[in-house]
């Protein structure tokens, strides 16, 4: 099993809204992206919640059940068309995969 988590911390303004609205859509956005590809065995976008620590807005923890299965989503193109959206209301991203 292939673990895919990404983070990402939202500029205060971009695209027209405000941090809050830019991560509720960014969240949309990744959700409908669950069930792209085969071999997606988890999929989990959640939004930094008021009152705990977190130095990122949005995170995406996903699991996969091998590599070709992450390609595939990677390469997907409903995968592809929300990248504009989270590349121009991103301020920094971070990202890790590993075996597990």
């Amino acid at each position: 099993m292939l673990k895919h988590i990404v983070m990402w911390k939202l500029k205060d303004q971009a695209e027209g809204g405000d941090k809050a609205t830019n991560a509720r859509k960014m969240k949309e956005l990744l959700d409908g992206c669950k069930n792209l590809v085969p071999g997606i065995l988890k999929f989990e976008a959640a939004l930094a919640q008021p009152g705990l620590e977190a130095t990122y807005d949005v995170v995406l923890y996903s699991e996969f059940e091998s590599q070709a299965a992450l390609d595939a989503y990677q390469d997907h193109p409903d995968h592809i068309a929300i990248k504009p959206f989270i590349g121009a209301v991103r301020e920094a991203r971070q990202c890790m995969d590993y075996l597990a």
